[in-house]
């Protein structure tokens, strides 16, 4: 379906920039729009791609005849790379079969010519919620340098859990050189903690756990901004639904 919006100001934008920052596509997508032909405002054709809208203009943005780009929600098991394998290891866009589809009746697997890039990585030995696509826009909304998207994990832990290392973990630790950002981190069991962060070192939550003197058994992300892992199975993966990739952009 078109898109359509009217522009509250104050002050005049690029039209590439605004479709941008309300997350509809990438400036260059937009400027492809505009050669196309699909952009108007108040039904006028937009011919200019340095075009300005002003307020009180009503956008449209037509719906192109090529494909939207596809993004897929994995619940990666232990045992898959979520980036680039190496060597013998197995990347996770291999779970993406049709036999892994949740619901098994619903949709189709993707093209193994699909170029799918993890958003947020994930170690080969964790589990959990994993997005695979190849939507640069949603990417740069959940691990941009500027996202708001915060990610949550569930964290087995051997060792004594105390309220000095939870202070720690919370705020006070450096990695590489540099402090990381406050986080929230609850004992929510035995040895089980939750972790909520902003950021995304390498290994952060293990190496966090490292430097306090508590060794992570088992790492499950169940949450990205406002999208949560539920009840999808491990090993198995739905398509990301457009109402939920509408609310992880304006949550980012």
């Amino acid at each position: 379906m078109n898109w359509t919006k009217t522009f509250p100001g104050p002050e005049p934008m690029r039209v590439n920039k605004w479709l941008a920052h309300e997350g509809v596509c990438s400036r260059r997508e937009a400027e492809e729009a505009i050669a196309a032909a699909r952009v108007s405002i108040d039904g006028a054709r937009v011919d200019d791609p340095g075009r300005k809208i002003e307020a009180g203009q009503t956008l449209t943005l037509q719906q192109s005849n090529a494909q939207a780009p596809q993004t897929f929600v994995l619940n990666k098991p232990v045992g898959y790379v979520s980036a680039q394998p190496e060597g013998a290891q197995v990347p996770a866009a291999r779970l993406l079969t049709a036999a892994n589809l949740w619901p098994l009746a619903q949709g189709a697997a993707p093209s193994s010519r699909a170029s799918l890039a993890p958003l947020g990585r994930l170690d080969q030995d964790s589990r959990g919620l994993l997005l695979l696509s190849e939507d640069g826009v949603l990417a740069k909304a959940v691990i941009g340098d500027t996202s708001k998207l915060d990610k949550e994990y569930r964290v087995r832990v051997e060792g004594r859990v105390e309220a000095a290392k939870l202070a720690q973990l919370r705020r006070g630790l450096s990695l590489d050189g540099r402090t990381l950002k406050p986080a929230l981190v609850e004992e929510v069991g035995a040895s089980t903690l939750r972790f909520t962060l902003r950021e995304g070192r390498k290994r952060q939550i293990r190496r966090m756990c490292d430097l306090v003197g508590l060794r992570v058994v088992d790492l499950q992300r169940i949450r990205i901004g406002p999208l949560e892992l539920g009840a999808l199975p491990e090993g198995k993966w739905r398509p990301l639904g457009a109402e939920e990739r509408d609310l992880m952009l304006r949550g980012a």
